[in-house]
Protein backbone atom coordinates (compact mmCIF):
# COMPACT_ATOMS: atom_id res chain seq x y z
CA UNK A 1 0.00 0.00 0.00
CA UNK A 2 2.79 2.44 0.87
CA UNK A 3 4.28 1.85 -2.58
CA UNK A 4 1.07 3.24 -4.09
CA UNK A 5 0.58 6.20 -1.78
CA UNK A 6 1.37 8.51 -4.73
CA UNK A 7 -1.61 7.13 -6.72
CA UNK A 8 -5.10 8.63 -6.60
CA UNK A 9 -8.10 6.82 -8.07
CA UNK A 10 -11.03 8.95 -9.26
CA UNK A 11 -14.47 7.31 -9.47
CA UNK A 12 -17.49 9.22 -10.85
CA UNK A 13 -20.70 7.94 -9.26
CA UNK A 14 -24.37 8.35 -10.18
CA UNK A 15 -26.97 6.11 -8.52
CA UNK A 16 -24.55 3.23 -7.90
CA UNK A 17 -25.63 2.51 -4.31
CA UNK A 18 -26.05 -1.21 -5.02
CA UNK A 19 -22.40 -1.80 -5.89
CA UNK A 20 -20.20 1.20 -5.10
CA UNK A 21 -19.21 0.09 -1.58
CA UNK A 22 -17.95 -3.24 -2.89
CA UNK A 23 -16.11 -1.54 -5.76
CA UNK A 24 -14.39 0.87 -3.36
CA UNK A 25 -13.50 -1.76 -0.78
CA UNK A 26 -11.98 -4.02 -3.42
CA UNK A 27 -9.93 -1.18 -4.91
CA UNK A 28 -8.78 0.06 -1.48
CA UNK A 29 -7.10 -3.28 -0.81
CA UNK A 30 -4.52 -2.07 -3.35
CA UNK A 31 -4.95 1.70 -3.56
CA UNK A 32 -5.39 3.65 -0.32
CA UNK A 33 -6.29 6.95 -2.01
CA UNK A 34 -9.68 6.98 -3.69
CA UNK A 35 -12.01 9.92 -4.27
CA UNK A 36 -15.59 9.30 -5.38
CA UNK A 37 -17.61 12.13 -6.87
CA UNK A 38 -21.29 11.60 -6.14
CA UNK A 39 -22.83 13.32 -9.15
CA UNK A 40 -26.25 14.22 -7.73
CA UNK A 41 -27.28 10.63 -6.96
CA UNK A 42 -30.86 10.07 -5.77
CA UNK A 43 -30.04 6.83 -3.94
CA UNK A 44 -27.73 5.91 -1.05
CA UNK A 45 -24.50 6.19 -3.06
CA UNK A 46 -23.02 8.88 -0.78
CA UNK A 47 -23.53 6.93 2.44
CA UNK A 48 -22.13 3.76 0.82
CA UNK A 49 -19.04 5.65 -0.36
CA UNK A 50 -18.49 7.09 3.09
CA UNK A 51 -18.90 3.69 4.76
CA UNK A 52 -16.38 2.13 2.34
CA UNK A 53 -13.69 4.63 3.37
CA UNK A 54 -13.21 6.69 0.20
CA UNK A 55 -12.95 10.47 0.03
CA UNK A 56 -16.35 11.86 -0.95
CA UNK A 57 -17.10 14.96 -3.02
CA UNK A 58 -20.71 15.71 -3.92
CA UNK A 59 -22.44 17.56 -6.75
CA UNK A 60 -25.85 18.84 -5.55
CA UNK A 61 -27.34 18.01 -8.96
CA UNK A 62 -26.43 15.58 -11.71
CA UNK A 63 -23.99 17.29 -14.08
CA UNK A 64 -22.70 14.31 -16.07
CA UNK A 65 -19.71 12.00 -16.05
CA UNK A 66 -17.35 14.52 -17.63
CA UNK A 67 -18.07 17.06 -14.91
CA UNK A 68 -17.68 14.42 -12.19
CA UNK A 69 -14.31 13.39 -13.56
CA UNK A 70 -13.08 16.98 -13.71
CA UNK A 71 -14.15 17.55 -10.11
CA UNK A 72 -12.45 14.36 -8.97
CA UNK A 73 -9.21 15.08 -10.85
CA UNK A 74 -9.06 18.61 -9.42
CA UNK A 75 -9.53 17.20 -5.91
CA UNK A 76 -6.92 14.47 -6.41
CA UNK A 77 -4.24 16.62 -8.01
CA UNK A 78 -4.41 19.04 -5.05
CA UNK A 79 -3.48 16.29 -2.57
CA UNK A 80 0.09 16.23 -1.21
CA UNK A 81 2.28 13.62 -2.87
CA UNK A 82 -0.13 12.86 -5.71
CA UNK A 83 1.87 11.83 -8.79
CA UNK A 84 -0.27 9.28 -10.66
CA UNK A 85 -4.00 9.27 -11.33
CA UNK A 86 -6.52 6.65 -12.43
CA UNK A 87 -10.09 7.08 -13.67
CA UNK A 88 -12.18 4.07 -12.72
CA UNK A 89 -15.85 3.23 -13.31
CA UNK A 90 -18.26 2.76 -10.39
CA UNK A 91 -20.22 -0.23 -11.68
CA UNK A 92 -17.65 -2.98 -11.10
CA UNK A 93 -16.55 -3.44 -14.71
CA UNK A 94 -12.88 -2.48 -14.24
CA UNK A 95 -10.17 -4.69 -12.76
CA UNK A 96 -7.47 -3.65 -10.30
CA UNK A 97 -4.98 -5.97 -12.03
CA UNK A 98 -5.31 -3.92 -15.20
CA UNK A 99 -4.64 -0.72 -13.26
CA UNK A 100 -1.43 -2.18 -11.81
CA UNK A 101 -0.11 -2.96 -15.30
CA UNK A 102 -0.98 0.50 -16.55
CA UNK A 103 0.74 2.18 -13.62
CA UNK A 104 3.83 0.01 -14.07
CA UNK A 105 4.09 1.26 -17.64
CA UNK A 106 3.75 4.87 -16.49
CA UNK A 107 6.56 4.40 -13.99
CA UNK A 108 8.94 2.54 -16.32
CA UNK A 109 8.23 3.81 -19.83
CA UNK A 110 8.26 7.26 -21.44
CA UNK A 111 4.48 7.56 -21.34
CA UNK A 112 2.20 10.30 -19.99
CA UNK A 113 -1.16 8.53 -20.26
CA UNK A 114 -2.27 4.91 -20.73
CA UNK A 115 -5.78 4.24 -22.04
CA UNK A 116 -7.47 0.89 -21.60
CA UNK A 117 -8.77 -0.88 -24.70
CA UNK A 118 -11.30 -3.67 -25.18
CA UNK A 119 -10.19 -4.10 -28.79
CA UNK A 120 -6.65 -5.47 -28.69
CA UNK A 121 -5.43 -7.46 -31.66
CA UNK A 122 -6.32 -10.82 -30.11
CA UNK A 123 -9.24 -9.61 -27.96
CA UNK A 124 -12.51 -11.55 -27.89
CA UNK A 125 -15.21 -8.89 -28.18
CA UNK A 126 -18.17 -11.26 -28.42
CA UNK A 127 -19.15 -10.56 -24.79
CA UNK A 128 -19.48 -6.82 -25.42
CA UNK A 129 -23.12 -5.79 -26.05
CA UNK A 130 -23.62 -5.24 -29.78
CA UNK A 131 -24.86 -1.66 -29.43
CA UNK A 132 -21.85 -0.71 -27.33
CA UNK A 133 -19.50 -2.27 -29.92
CA UNK A 134 -21.28 -0.36 -32.68
CA UNK A 135 -21.11 2.99 -30.87
CA UNK A 136 -17.45 2.59 -29.89
CA UNK A 137 -16.39 1.50 -33.36
CA UNK A 138 -18.38 4.35 -34.94
CA UNK A 139 -16.69 6.96 -32.75
CA UNK A 140 -13.25 5.68 -33.81
CA UNK A 141 -14.28 5.47 -37.47
CA UNK A 142 -15.50 9.07 -37.52
CA UNK A 143 -12.56 10.53 -35.58
CA UNK A 144 -9.34 11.01 -37.58
CA UNK A 145 -7.61 12.26 -34.43
CA UNK A 146 -8.41 9.07 -32.52
CA UNK A 147 -7.01 6.94 -35.32
CA UNK A 148 -3.94 9.15 -35.67
CA UNK A 149 -3.14 8.64 -31.99
CA UNK A 150 -3.47 4.89 -32.46
CA UNK A 151 -6.46 4.54 -30.12
CA UNK A 152 -9.03 1.82 -30.64
CA UNK A 153 -11.28 2.41 -27.60
CA UNK A 154 -11.45 6.11 -26.78
CA UNK A 155 -14.55 5.64 -24.60
CA UNK A 156 -12.93 3.24 -22.17
CA UNK A 157 -13.29 4.84 -18.75
CA UNK A 158 -10.14 3.17 -17.42
CA UNK A 159 -7.17 5.52 -17.80
CA UNK A 160 -3.94 6.12 -15.91
CA UNK A 161 -1.86 9.27 -16.26
CA UNK A 162 0.89 11.28 -14.64
CA UNK A 163 0.85 14.61 -12.83
CA UNK A 164 1.61 16.63 -15.97
CA UNK A 165 -1.55 15.31 -17.62
CA UNK A 166 -3.64 15.80 -14.47
CA UNK A 167 -2.75 19.49 -14.34
CA UNK A 168 -3.41 19.98 -18.08
CA UNK A 169 -6.84 18.32 -18.04
CA UNK A 170 -9.76 20.74 -18.33
CA UNK A 171 -12.93 18.87 -19.29
CA UNK A 172 -15.69 21.11 -20.63
CA UNK A 173 -18.11 18.53 -22.03
CA UNK A 174 -20.12 17.37 -19.03
CA UNK A 175 -21.64 14.31 -20.71
CA UNK A 176 -20.12 11.21 -22.31
CA UNK A 177 -18.50 13.34 -25.02
CA UNK A 178 -15.73 14.10 -22.52
CA UNK A 179 -13.88 11.01 -23.78
CA UNK A 180 -13.38 12.50 -27.23
CA UNK A 181 -12.52 15.82 -25.62
CA UNK A 182 -9.72 14.00 -23.77
CA UNK A 183 -8.51 12.62 -27.10
CA UNK A 184 -8.41 16.21 -28.36
CA UNK A 185 -6.27 17.18 -25.34
CA UNK A 186 -3.90 14.26 -25.96
CA UNK A 187 -3.29 15.61 -29.44
CA UNK A 188 -3.06 19.31 -28.58
CA UNK A 189 -0.84 18.87 -25.52
CA UNK A 190 1.27 16.21 -27.25
CA UNK A 191 0.97 13.80 -24.35
CA UNK A 192 2.81 10.54 -24.89
CA UNK A 193 -0.04 8.06 -25.29
CA UNK A 194 -0.23 4.26 -25.09
CA UNK A 195 -3.01 1.67 -25.02
CA UNK A 196 -3.21 -1.30 -22.67
CA UNK A 197 -5.54 -4.28 -23.28
CA UNK A 198 -7.93 -4.58 -20.33
CA UNK A 199 -10.70 -6.91 -19.27
CA UNK A 200 -14.18 -5.45 -18.81
CA UNK A 201 -16.41 -7.51 -16.54
CA UNK A 202 -19.95 -7.22 -17.87
CA UNK A 203 -22.09 -8.25 -14.90
CA UNK A 204 -25.86 -8.61 -14.85
CA UNK A 205 -25.96 -5.32 -12.97
CA UNK A 206 -23.81 -3.34 -15.39
CA UNK A 207 -25.56 -4.79 -18.44
CA UNK A 208 -28.96 -3.98 -16.96
CA UNK A 209 -27.90 -0.33 -17.03
CA UNK A 210 -26.80 -0.92 -20.64
CA UNK A 211 -26.21 1.56 -23.45
CA UNK A 212 -29.58 2.60 -24.85
CA UNK A 213 -29.88 3.61 -28.48
CA UNK A 214 -30.70 7.17 -27.40
CA UNK A 215 -27.57 7.41 -25.27
CA UNK A 216 -25.54 5.84 -28.05
CA UNK A 217 -26.64 8.55 -30.47
CA UNK A 218 -25.80 11.19 -27.85
CA UNK A 219 -22.29 9.78 -27.46
CA UNK A 220 -21.68 9.95 -31.21
CA UNK A 221 -23.11 13.49 -31.30
CA UNK A 222 -21.05 14.76 -28.36
CA UNK A 223 -17.91 12.88 -29.37
CA UNK A 224 -17.76 13.50 -33.09
CA UNK A 225 -20.01 16.34 -34.19
CA UNK A 226 -19.13 18.68 -31.30
CA UNK A 227 -15.40 18.00 -31.37
CA UNK A 228 -14.98 17.00 -34.99
CA UNK A 229 -13.87 20.33 -36.50
CA UNK A 230 -10.90 20.56 -34.12
CA UNK A 231 -8.49 18.26 -35.98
Amino acid sequence: MSERADVWMVIPVFNEGQVIAEVVREARRTFPNIVCVDDGSRDNSASEIHAAGAHLVRHPVNLGQGAALQTGIEYARAQPGAEYFVTFDADGQHQVEDVLRMLHRLRTEEIDIVVGTRFGKSADTSHIPWLKRFVLRTVVLLSPRTRRLGLSDAHNGLRAFNRKVAWDINIRLNGMGHASELVHMMDVHRWRVAEEPVTILYTAYSMSKGQSLFNGVNIVWDSVLKTGPRR
